[in-house]
């Protein structure tokens, strides 16, 4: 009887994302709600408005604002979509490695007075993690000892990621849970597209597929890393990603508490006891209507998006004014001010949500604009752990007038490499894709404009995503995005997602990007016509019929 039911779970761990696919096109046929309406919510108003969603724009960006002349003119208009945040670009520093990534975390929130956010798909079960739960337990404890124990601690979580095993995130947590009670907060964010029938049949890790909580935000009081790394071993050892550190950049930290606070909202909240419930007044995911959860969701987040993105506005014109009424005391006067607030004006920072399961969809419409927009004076270097564009991208890239570097995982350093089942052969199917969109880029011609690299590197695994800008006759790069999404149809459709766009004309900042892009592609190889032929490179036959069924979950 063995070999049978070996044959079973093969077949049905081969066909289960086949089959999710059609409960969820069903769903989505029958639940989705197309928001057909425009317009924003103000933070002021929301309390008045209940229900109401459409409220009065907020007012435009001031056309003479300091700083949005030359480059910044160029990437203006993503503050028609997100706030805009300027920064000191000498605040913002990239990090290079997972431990490097590992030590700052901890050193922070060992540090940290008042609050701790921490945002990602989940968090793992080692002595890395545990030492790390360790340190928020030393925070806490500190701050209880204080005469005012002001300190919060709030983690958001995937449900089904962090439920995953008898031991999982949840057991990891609860100890902070039952000891801290008032200070501690751990939400699990269920997808709505996960329920019914659909929840019954599809097995642990397979309901993955469905749609997760993806955003990786860690904030400690005005510090914030934004990254694509999760909180488990391997992050913090040899799996390489990308890790941006925003120092005291208060506004920007208190966007992402309020965005993480708002998804949390609408989650599952995890109590002592290991159960879970809602909030008063929220919407179950998968128990309650799919219609409301979503327009509640939606609701919710966008709130913190347009209260930010309005006030933003506001300061801006605000400062605007102010400079042209101190300007007024000669040309001195304006010198002065110049050069004074030049090294504030230098940095802007977009934060893109995508969020499609609930209706927001800012981060796809910012970059397809941005990939649109890349002209024949522009070289973009775009990476992805899991290559696997859109059509909408694929579209855009294969047709735009920009040179671009794309960077990919080699096989062996895919983190599903080396998996056990089925899920050994996703290393291939992603080689399947690959092949597929080179054929169509030596289809087109595209050969001296579109460059595929496959990074190497032994013992390691490669997870890095987002871009660098380059503009014609500059070394540096004046734009990158760097966050969770992975450009692929998952993070479009499926997942809730966040990465910040930088626009910078700091010299330092620029060299720190610049060395960050030029350390991965380093450890890569151009690929060619041979690359495929490698016998590394052959793909099942199996693996090429199940692909086109189940790359819209991976």
């Amino acid at each position: 009887m063995a070999a049978p039911m070996s044959w079973r779970r093969l077949v049905y761990s081969v066909y289960t994302p086949a089959l999710s696919g059609v409960f969820t096109r069903i769903s989505d046929r029958f639940f989705r709600t197309h928001d057909r309406r425009r317009g924003s919510s103000l933070l002021l108003l929301a309390p008045l408005l209940a229900e109401a969603e459409v409220v009065p724009a907020p007012p435009p960006w001031p056309p003479s604002s300091p700083g949005m002349e030359g480059l910044h003119a160029r990437f203006h208009w993503m503050a028609d979509h997100v706030p805009a945040f300027r920064v000191p670009g000498a605040r913002v520093h990239v990090l290079h490695s997972p431990e490097e990534f590992y030590q700052v975390m901890k050193a922070r929130i060992k540090t940290a007075k008042s609050r701790v956010v921490m945002a990602s798909l989940y968090l793992g079960t080692g002595p890395l993690e545990q030492d790390l739960v360790d340190c928020m337990e030393e925070a806490l404890e500190r701050s209880q000892s204080s005469s005012n124990p002001d300190l919060k601690v709030s983690l958001l979580l995937d449900y089904t990621r962090g439920s995953r095993g008898k031991n999982n995130s949840r057991t990891m947590l609860l100890p902070l849970l039952q000891r801290f009670p008032a200070q501690v907060r751990v939400s699990l964010y269920h997808t709505p597209d996960l329920r019914g029938l659909l929840r019954l049949v599809v097995p642990e890790r397979f309901n993955e597929t469905i749609g997760v909580q993806h955003i990786k935000a860690y904030l400690f009081d005005d510090s914030l890393i934004i990254s694509g790394a999760n909180l488990s071993d391997s992050y913090f050892t040899n799996r390489q990603d990308r890790y941006v550190l925003l120092e005291n950049c208060g506004e920007v930290a208190d966007f992402f508490a309020d965005l993480v606070g708002a998804v949390g909202d609408v989650s599952l909240q995890l109590q002592p006891d290991d159960s879970v419930h809602m909030l008063d007044g929220m919407v179950h995911p998968y128990k309650g209507n799919r219609k409301d959860f979503s327009a509640l969701a939606r609701r919710r987040i966008m709130e913190v998006v347009n209260t930010a993105r309005t006030r933003q506005r506001l300061l801006e014109a605000q400062r605007t004014l102010d400079e042209e009424v101190r300007g007024g005391g000669g040309e001195r006067g304006g010198q002065e001010e110049a050069s004074s607030s030049g090294s504030d004006t230098d940095t802007w920072v977009f934060p893109l949500v995508q969020m499609k399961p609930l209706g927001i969809h800012l981060d796809e419409q910012v970059t397809e604009r941005l990939l649109t927009e890349a002209g024949g004076d522009s070289t973009v270097y775009l990476t992805s752990g899991y290559f696997n564009l859109t059509r909408a991208y694929m579209r855009l890239v294969l047709g735009a007038a920009a040179d671009y570097r794309i960077l990919m995982a080699a096989p062996e350093v895919n983190g599903f490499f080396g998996a056990k089942g089925v899920a050994g052969a996703i290393p291939a199917a992603y080689v399947h894709l690959a092949r597929q969109f080179y054929s169509k880029v030596c289809q087109l011609g595209q050969q001296s404009r579109v460059h595929l690299h496959e990074y190497h590197r032994a013992d390691w695994t490669f997870h890095a995503k987002g871009l660098w800008y380059y503009l014609d006759g500059s070394e540096r790069p004046c734009l990158t995005l760097i966050g969770s999404p992975n450009f692929g149809y998952r993070s479009v459709h499926r997942d809730l997602e966040a990465q910040i766009a930088i626009v910078t004309d700091n010299e330092e900042l620029q060299a720190e990007l610049q060395q960050e892009q030029e350390m991965l592609y380093k450890r890569s190889t151009e690929v060619s016509g041979n690359t495929f032929n490698q016998p590394n490179r052959y793909v099942k036959l199996w693996v090429k019929l199940v692909t086109p069924l189940i790359k819209n979950f991976f």
